[in-house]
């Protein structure tokens, strides 16, 4: 078995970020890498081309620990409600998931993916609750929330009735 080792141009999930220099198989490099122009071979004169690509990476990796942060400084400062339909006694109806979270952050201006949201289970009750947000490596804040009803909500009349012996 083959193998070839290249130097990546872009980043390539489960591989390597561009400017690493990866053992790959033969016919993967030469089928996929390769015309694909994600990687070159490794010459001497592409050796030279790491130097470039590494200090493009560090800006990008750069570029996306900032806007991350600045995220998660406007998503920490972000309070959101979320109504829903409730029955007698203040008893939700079905239960806020992370695709209603995400849903009412778009309508913030906030857009996520449901894998950056760390949220356990359905929320099943009203109230105040926090979610967690990973948005990089090293960035993470918290989503404050909160779940509200639409309508009234109305008190349960429970009748105790007694034995009368």
């Amino acid at each position: 078995m083959a193998n070839n080792q290249v130097l990546l141009l872009q980043p390539i999930k489960g591989l390597g970020a561009e400017g690493d220099t990866v053992t790959v198989r033969a016919g993967y490099a030469r089928n996929f890498l390769l015309p694909r122009k994600l990687a070159l071979p490794i010459t001497q004169a592409n050796k030279k081309h790491v130097e470039s690509l590494l200090k493009a990476r560090e800006a990008r990796e750069q570029k996306e620990f900032e806007d991350a942060r600045t995220l998660g400084e406007k998503i920490a400062s972000t309070n959101i409600a979320i109504a829903v339909k409730t029955g007698e006694g203040g008893k939700m109806f079905g239960a806020v998931t992370a695709n209603d979270l995400i849903e009412r952050l778009k309508e913030e201006g906030i857009e996520l993916v449901k894998k950056q949201l760390g949220l356990p289970a359905p929320i099943k009750e009203l109230g105040s609750h926090t979610a967690a947000v990973k948005l990089h490596g090293d960035v993470e804040c918290e989503l404050k929330f909160e779940v509200v009803s639409e309508n009234p909500i109305e008190e349960t009349t429970e009748e105790t009735e007694e034995d009368e012996d």
